[in-house]
């Protein structure tokens, strides 16, 4: 094992959030000089931890480096019922609980730092469900954007096929994919990155699909979706993306991508890189957006006389 598996990455540390009474560890880092242009709060998916945005088989793999390297504060929340929190709630959190939670851990965390631009949410699997529910209360302040990879709303597996308290090669085929999608060492890096679902997680799983139908509606900022070429946990044919996207009926813009060469677990793979400069990308859209959309038509200087010939 390489000792980089327990250690966050050189400028990258561990800070506590209190959401409401309860400690919430993240991993924390923040751009070299200047104000943030932005806060990315990335959200992990069952079975992992805030690691999985900071994964250290390959110098290029993570979110937490890239993010301060652009300019960016970049926020890697432990979900409650993983590390620091696990004592204090050993069943979890429901997924209403955690949104709550995450929204109480912001609200902290912004009372404390700079947060330049807003909030941006950058999530994965049922992470990616936390924080759909998080965006759909008007009560997360200043958000940006959501961009949300490995999470769907019909499940390509029955229900007795998605996780259970106990691992089996199924569901590391389905989160993974094939191997060579992720470079070596991987999997030993990913030890301390890689944990128990709780309960209360778990219990809440086959729900989902009736659950987004109710919570997409209320998201209303702009929300783009990525899939793996290899992802197995999800519907994501032509028909199902088209049926994803209409729910979104307040979003001002969706957009669904798909992520070549990658497994469900896109953050640890290859394609680690990729996907985090493509989010980053949707991430200078929204911006761009806000910019224009503040600006008003007095502060616009005129055009050139020759520009109008």
């Amino acid at each position: 094992m390489t000792p980089s598996a327990h250690e966050p990455s050189r400028g990258v540390r561990r800070i506590i959030l209190d959401a409401a009474g309860v400690p919430l560890s993240a991993l924390l880092s923040e751009p070299a000089g200047g104000t943030a242009r932005a806060v990315v709060v990335a959200v992990h998916g069952g079975g992992m931890n805030a690691g999985y945005f900071d994964c250290r088989a390959h110098p290029q793999q993570s979110l937490l480096t890239l993010g301060a390297d652009l300019g960016y504060t970049v926020l890697a929340v432990d979900r409650p019922g993983y590390r620091h929190s696990a004592a204090r709630l050993p069943q979890g959190q429901g997924l209403a609980e955690q949104a709550v939670s995450l929204r109480a851990a912001l609200r902290d965390f912004t009372s404390r730092h700079a947060t330049g631009a807003g909030l941006f949410l950058l999530a994965h699997s049922y992470g990616g469900k936390v924080a759909l529910t998080a965006a759909a209360d008007p009560g997360l302040p200043h958000l940006l954007g959501l961009d949300i990879s490995g999470c769907g709303h019909v499940y390509a597996v029955e229900p007795h096929e998605l996780p259970t308290a106990h691992d089996d090669n199924g569901r590391m085929r389905r989160s993974w994919g094939p191997l060579r999608l992720y470079p070596p060492g991987t999997f030993a890096a990913s030890s301390s990155i890689v944990e128990p679902v709780p309960a209360l997680e778990r219990a809440e799983l086959a729900r989902w699909p009736l659950v987004f139908r109710t919570t997409a509606p209320g998201v209303r900022v702009p929300v783009r979706l990525t899939f793996a070429e290899h992802e197995a946990w999800w519907r994501h044919d032509d028909a199902a993306l088209a049926d994803l996207v209409a729910h979104f009926t307040a979003a001002p813009r969706v957009s669904v991508d798909r992520q070549p060469a990658a497994g469900h677990n896109i953050s640890l793979g290859w394609a680690a890189r990729s996907y985090h400069l493509r989010a980053l990308a949707f991430l200078e859209d929204c911006l761009i957006s806000r910019e224009t959309t503040l600006t008003p038509p007095s502060a616009v200087d005129p055009l050139p006389s020759a520009a109008l010939s």
